[in-house]
């Protein structure tokens, strides 16, 4: 996924607030709760970090292109960086970055998730699964 791919996408998500930080990463926040971290110096795919669950952590952190998140995951975070598509191609990148936005929203406090309007059930929305 190429740098501007990857913005407009982030950008999509409810209530997603961009920053660039961390020597030139462009980071990916939802109320303030980190969800993508992507660094591309100079190649055309970067390197995307995200937030996923212990299910995804153990199947994908050993396939080719992906590894656990340099400094995070040593910190026991569940986090992936994908560092190529051999494993996952963009669409597939695509959808667990929108569960890496999913899984940072709930950390947000309830209050914070209501006036939002983030993982509230009824009234025709649904909390993520």
């Amino acid at each position: 996924m190429q740098i501007d791919a990857y913005n407009q996408f982030c950008a999509s998500l409810p209530h997603a607030s961009h920053v660039v930080q961390w020597e030139g990463a462009q980071v990916w926040k939802v109320g303030g709760k980190v969800f993508a971290i992507g660094r591309w110096d100079g190649v055309d795919i970067g390197a995307i970090t995200f937030k996923c669950s212990p299910m995804s952590f153990a199947v994908l952190k050993d396939a080719p292109g992906m590894r656990p998140a340099p400094y995070l995951a040593s910190r026991g975070m569940i986090w992936l960086q994908r560092t190529s598509h051999e494993t996952l191609d963009d669409d597939a990148l695509r959808d667990y970055l929108r569960e890496s936005h999913s899984l940072a929203s709930l950390n947000l406090p309830k209050r914070v998730q209501k006036e939002l309007g983030l993982n509230q059930t009824g009234a025709g929305r649904a909390a993520p699964a």
